[in-house]
């Protein structure tokens, strides 16, 4: 049987009083796939005839969900075939559908092998999806290729970017910028607009000026590192769409003067992609999605790299499947967080759904510490700000209904 969603784009000709009708049974038809036992027909009893769009929407979704869609069935291994198949569906359903069959066919049809052919990746409407599903393919792609799926995940990126980058940029700038104001700053540093405001009731009529009773300022000028970020991503396979959204949020924060920002990615081994952080393709195809996990050495080498634990912030994204030893994970944590450095484990930076973790170490990270959640790419600048400003993350969380309890 189809997907319900996968037919919602079909005849979306505004539907007349006479031709709803038509028009509704028409879409149960492509829902429940034509075969004897659906059942549907006119009131005369005759069979729905579908229009040539829709028989053409129709066909596209048998090879994907009818019944000779077995794994690795359908389209099989024509390229051609799926070619045409891909524009297909782009002609036929809207963009948010498109997305869905995409994912669908992936498994079902063994899209994952055919592209790796550079003219299936020129057919395919890029989204996060597919880059996640490009990331994960990894180094087994091609020479021939590599070009073509590097110009997709770019395009996907740079939209991402596009989207992400004003509010991430606003939120930790302001942040900084009321974290480091003060009430004794030096005569360069003074803040004349706020001293002003805040001192207007002490004007003095007969000299027409203000006599400030407090400045206010910032402490440090704007071209100093205010504030040092880690990011260290998981690498395991579940983590694919993290990885995609930290390597963008990433080389946002690298363009930031005021915050010294460094990326490591893990999975048994650590790798440190900080020289690749102003492009996040270049950070994409440095990552090699499976494998182990050693979240323990990957705290160790971050641990390394802190200089200014109390200006530190340290997020640590990953499921918390932990393959090494897991005792010695927390008790590394707890380290960090002691030597003043602010810790945050978001188990997935993702925006699809509730992600699969270890409830044990989510909570046992949380006793001492280091709050874990979930944290969607539009809530993550908002977390940051929090964090920099050395608010409670916890609270900020819970402030969002972010679930920050985890029990077994």
């Amino acid at each position: 049987m189809t997907d319900d969603a996968a037919v919602t784009g079909a005849s979306d000709a505004p539907e007349d009083s006479a031709g709803s009708g038509r028009d509704r049974l028409s879409r149960w038809r492509l829902v429940l796939g034509g075969h004897d036992a659906d059942g549907i027909s006119t009131g005369e009893g005759m069979p729905v005839q579908l229009s040539e769009d829709d028989v053409r929407r129709d066909q596209a979704l048998e090879e994907l969900y009818g019944e000779g869609s077995n794994r690795r069935g359908g389209l099989g291994s024509s390229s051609p075939r799926v070619a045409r198949w891909l524009g297909d569906i782009r002609g036929y359903f809207p963009s948010s559908v498109v997305q869905v069959m995409q994912a669908d066919a992936m498994d079902r049809l063994g899209l994952r092998q055919l592209l790796l052919e550079p003219e299936m990746l020129r057919t395919v409407q890029p989204d996060i999806g597919l880059v996640s599903t490009l990331v994960g393919l990894g180094r087994v792609i091609p020479e021939e290729s590599r070009e073509t799926a590097r110009s997709v995940i770019r395009q996907v990126t740079k939209e991402l970017e596009e989207r992400l980058r004003a509010k991430t940029i606003q939120a930790v700038s302001g942040a900084l910028n009321r974290s480091a104001r003060t009430r004794r700053p030096r005569h360069r540093d003074i803040d004349w607009n706020r001293t002003i405001a805040a001192n207007l009731k002490h004007y003095q009529p007969e000299y027409r000026t203000v006599v400030p009773e407090r400045l206010h300022g910032h402490a440090r000028r704007s071209t100093e590192i205010q504030r040092e970020i880690i990011l260290c991503i998981d690498q395991s396979g579940s983590m694919a769409e993290s990885v995609v959204y930290s390597s963008v949020f990433g080389a946002v924060l690298s363009s930031l003067k005021s915050v010294s920002t460094r990326l490591v990615v893990f999975d048994t081994e650590v790798v440190d992609l900080t020289d690749d952080l102003d492009d996040p393709v270049d950070v994409l195809f440095g990552v090699q999605l499976g494998g182990g996990t050693d979240i323990n050495r990957a705290l160790a080498y971050c641990q390394d790299q802190i200089t200014k634990p109390t200006e530190t912030i340290l997020v640590l994204i990953s499921d918390l499947y932990e393959g090494g030893i897991a005792e010695e994970m927390l008790r590394r944590a707890a380290s960090i967080v002691g030597g003043g450095t602010t810790m945050v484990a978001l188990l997935a930076l993702s925006d699809s759904g509730h992600p699969s973790f270890d409830s044990s170490h989510a909570a046992a990270l949380a006793g001492i510490g280091v709050p874990a959640f979930a944290c969607t790419p539009d809530l993550f600048p908002d977390m940051m700000a929090a964090a920099i400003e050395r608010r409670d993350v916890s609270e900020w969380a819970a402030s969002q209904d972010i679930p920050t309890s985890h029990e077994n």
